[in-house]
Parts: C-alpha cells; sequence; structure tokens
C-alpha cells in the first residue's frame, strides 16, 4: 500500500512519534495494570497541555517514576517530588507531580479492592467491551460523555486528582475503552 494513499485520523498530522502513537496505541484496548497506570501518569499531566508535549516526554516520564511501577510511585517521598521538579524532561508542574504520587496509592486501593485496576476500569463498559465509535473523517468526537462523566465523578469521589471528565475521556480513547477512530480509519 503506497504510503500517500493510507488514511490516518486527520490529528495525529504527520509527526512520526504521533503517528506511531495513533496506528499501535491509540484506541487499542488495554487490560494490562501497568500500562493503565502509565496512562494514568501521562494523561493527568496532560492537562492543560497537547497529548503532543506528553508524548514527547513519555520516556523521561518512564525513567522518572520508575518506569511506571505503580508501587514504587506510591512510595515516593517530599524528597522525591523535588527531584521531579528538578528533571527537565517531565511538566515541571508541582500539583501534577504530587497527584501522580498521591493516584498510585489510590490505584493500589483499587488493585486490592477489585483484584485489578483493570477489572474496576474496565467494568464501567457493558460487558467490559470497547465502546466503538463511528465517526466520518470530519467528526471530532466530544471530548467528554455521560460515561466519562460517571467515571470521573466516581474516581474524584475516591481521591484522584487531575482526572475530570475531559482526562478521563482521553484516557479511555488512550487505552481502547473508546475507539474514535473515523470509520476508514487504518488503525480502526
Amino acid at each position: 500500500m503506497n504510503e500517500n494513499s493510507v488514511i490516518r485520523c486527520s490529528w495525529c498530522g504527520t509527526d512520526p512519534l504521533y503517528v506511531k502513537y495513533h496506528d499501535e496505541e491509540w484506541g487499542k484496548p488495554v487490560y494490562d495494570d501497568k500500562i493503565l497506570f502509565e496512562f494514568l501518569i501521562l494523561e493527568s499531566a496532560q492537562a492543560g497541555l497537547s497529548w503532543i508535549t506528553v508524548l514527547r516526554k513519555r520516556e523521561n516520564y518512564r525513567k522518572a517514576f520508575a518506569n511506571f511501577d505503580v508501587k514504587k510511585v506510591a512510595e515516593f517521598t517530599e524528597s522525591d517530588v523535588e527531584r521531579l521538579l528538578q528533571d527537565s524532561g517531565i511538566i515541571r508542574n508541582r500539583q501534577k507531580i504530587v497527584a501522580a504520587i498521591n493516584n498510585a496509592a489510590l490505584f493500589l486501593e483499587i488493585v486490592n479492592e477489585f483484584g485489578s485496576f483493570s477489572d474496576y476500569i474496565w467494568a464501567f463498559l457493558p460487558d467490559k467491551k470497547p465502546i466503538i465509535n463511528s465517526l466520518t473523517t470530519d467528526e471530532v468526537p466530544s471530548p467528554r460523555t455521560d460515561l466519562s462523566d460517571r467515571i470521573s465523578s466516581e474516581m474524584k469521589r475516591r481521591g484522584f486528582k487531575f482526572f475530570g471528565t475531559t482526562i478521563c475521556y482521553a484516557y479511555m480513547q488512550a487505552t481502547g475503552m473508546i475507539n474514535d477512530h473515523v470509520d476508514n480509519c487504518i488503525a480502526k
């Protein structure tokens, strides 16, 4: 197939990192707790920023946040917060860093309660199956839905930070709970 004839969702543009993420990850169902935790940190870091900004810092986040080991991150201390605030490879926002550590501890509470975070988060979906939306190339999905409102509200009730309904919806797209690839996209 000629690369020029390939149809992708327009948001990914031509940046090779964005195209790779779009083709290989976005909208693909994720059930692995480690990856679900990684996206929790990354999507929360995105708040107020573009996804490509976070995507370009992903490897730095991996190093800074103990390879996304939720148990290690949950044990981070104030000295870790100070260390992270000096790390130019990540988004140096104290509230987002503290939220990542807080969210790690809450993530572990959910694992203890439900057996896995995956079992918890996917239970919000009918039959724990992805929602596959039908979108044409000129449609832009809403940045929130009743479902993202409900999940976000429940997670806020549990104490999660930087996980409002818009971030929740982006998280759902990133982890394949929602597939918003346009109908003729190669990654659909």
